[in-house]
């Protein structure tokens, strides 16, 4: 907590705008009810760059980074998989094709500003529902189907992705730029969609720590432990997707979050998930904030699509770690 208390402060502090550490927490200080404005000495431009901007910018990364954090942990203790992450089941394609609908036909205005994020979350849960009914078998889901059914949604959603983009001539770079994510442009109506998300999945996951420390087992033995284990798969896959979806609705297509980040606190705290989802969830929001911080100013005034630095952060970090194991089995061997 207090790493990632540090990393906002720093990230506010950093940008294109010219504004001192000092002014950036003067202006935050004098937007408290309780202060005057006796020493208020900035203008009004540079309060909104730290006020719309910034802070609402910082706090979303924050969101969507824990979010996406929280689900890859959710989603790696249903599948006992270490190599799963939030987009296993096909969210990530189900929420993509909603957006790229939506930009392709030019409705992305129909309802304001809230249009795509709600349309991109009410398609991403549809998917999800679809997996369910392609992977359930006489009330039971076994995982390997399911992860089958995900591959398969995944795919075909992925096709119909690239189909609109191919059709796309005027609106190709605005469905391209969603689909390698951003946090640019966003205010503080996707903090207020992202939020309410996280503080219903955060404590939902938490509740279902140990099930998953028993799921190790199998599904088996978790259930003669007293685990009912399809309303368990069920419940935290429904978490899981709704942090994704949410996620992604708000910022676009993201990835390695959910993968590096639960496997790095894995590594770090050990296997216990009571304490691996609180801290994904941190882990997971101090790697978006830092990858955001620098898709902001590496070629400032241009951006890096956040996609694109999480991908060049997470990859050979990931790649290491797999490494790393090689190694280790080699001695072992």
């Amino acid at each position: 907590m207090l790493l990632l208390a540090v990393s906002i402060a720093l990230s506010l502090s950093i940008g294109s705008s010219t504004i001192s550490f000092a002014d950036v927490w003067g202006i935050l200080w004098h937007q408290l009810p309780w202060t005057d404005d006796a020493g208020n000495r900035w203008g009004a431009g540079e309060i909104a760059i730290v006020t719309q901007v910034r802070l609402s910018r910082v706090l979303l990364g924050v969101l969507v980074g824990a979010c996406l954090g929280l689900a890859g942990a959710g989603f790696q203790g249903v599948l006992r998989n270490p190599l799963a992450d939030p987009y296993t089941l096909g969210v990530s394609s189900g929420s993509s094709v909603g957006a790229a609908f939506l930009i392709l036909f030019g409705y992305q205005t129909l309802l304001g500003e809230w249009t795509i994020p709600i349309i991109a979350f009410a398609t991403g849960m549809a998917t999800l529902l679809g997996v369910f009914f392609l992977a359930r078998s006489r009330g039971v889901m076994q995982i390997e189907t399911l992860v089958l059914a995900g591959v398969i949604i995944q795919s075909f959603l992925g096709a119909f992705v690239s189909f609109m983009v191919s059709l796309s001539d005027d609106v190709i770079n605005q469905i391209l730029f969603w689909l390698m994510g951003s946090l640019a442009m966003k205010s503080w109506a996707d903090v207020y969609i992202v939020l309410p998300c996280l503080i219903i999945g955060l404590p939902l996951l938490i509740a279902y720590g140990q099930a998953l420390n028993l799921f190790v087992l199998g599904e088996r033995h978790a259930a003669h432990l007293g685990i009912r284990v399809e309303r368990t798969k069920l419940i935290v896959l429904i978490g899981s997707t709704l942090l994704t979806a949410a996620a992604v609705s708000v910022s676009g297509v993201i990835g390695f979050v959910g993968l590096v980040v639960p496997h790095l606190i894995r590594l770090m705290v050990g296997p216990d998930y009571r304490l691996l989802i609180p801290l994904s969830a941190i882990g997971g929001g101090m790697f978006m904030l830092w990858s955001d911080t620098i898709a902001r100013i590496a070629l400032a005034p241009k951006e890096i699509p956040l996609g694109v630095v999480t991908a060049l952060i997470g990859a050979p970090f990931f790649a290491y770690l797999l490494y790393r194991r090689k190694k280790g089995q080699e001695g072992l061997g």
